[in-house]
């Protein structure tokens, strides 16, 4: 049997207007939209909710795994962001900055827990793509540097360890938080206690 070929997830050409640029922002908005709101996401829903032509759609993105994949990517970019400013934050201890950082990833991921989600089913596709790997190295240096900090008389073997221990447990919570809507003083409540456990932890490793 042969194997079916992944569909093309790049953009057929990077926008350099100013024009073009607020077409590819556009679309971005309105797949952003249709997918919190559960809508068909098609290429032709695509443009109707961004207010431009299929043509002017299909000039940038070849298919809606496209859009997806662009959509994934500043995902991406956006949450490695926001985990390296809360744990590069040197003015406080690394238990605190753990905490924050929890607390803010707990936050944005149930915030945009359907958008995530619909991303989440198409990340088979994207999982091996230059920019998944690139940001799964970002995200692992970023993870590493930190422990390397928090516990700096542990071995590289026990670092590595503990870094693979803290993102896992950090991002399988996340996952389960976003399941479902939850008012922010739960959600909260959660980024607490796994910030307990986990600073508990790394103190007994040190």
């Amino acid at each position: 049997m042969t194997q079916r070929e992944n569909p093309a997830v790049t953009l057929r050409k990077e926008p350099q207007q100013t024009r073009s640029r607020h077409l590819v922002g556009a679309v971005l908005e309105a797949a952003v939209r249709i997918l919190n709101d559960g809508g068909s996401f098609t290429m032709a829903a695509i443009a109707d909710k961004a207010g431009v032509s299929v043509g002017s759609l299909y000039q940038y993105f070849p298919n809606k795994q496209a859009v997806l994949f662009r959509l994934q990517t500043e995902e991406w970019r956006a949450t490695a962001a926001l985990i390296e400013t809360a744990l590069c934050d040197r003015s406080k201890r690394p238990d605190d900055r753990l905490r924050a950082m929890i607390r803010l990833f707990f936050r944005s991921e149930c915030e945009e827990a359907p958008f995530r989600r619909a991303l989440d089913e198409a990340l088979p596709l994207y999982r091996h793509t230059p920019e998944g790997q690139a940001q799964h190295r970002r995200s692992k240096k970023i993870m590493s540097d930190f422990i390397a900090e928090a516990l700096p008389h542990a071995s590289p073997s026990a670092r590595a360890f503990a870094a693979e221990f803290v993102k896992t447990t950090i991002t399988a919570m996340g996952v389960r938080l976003s399941d479902r809507a939850r008012p922010l003083k739960e959600i909260d409540a959660f980024a607490e206690a796994t910030a307990d456990m986990l600073t508990g932890w790394l103190k007994r490793m040190g």
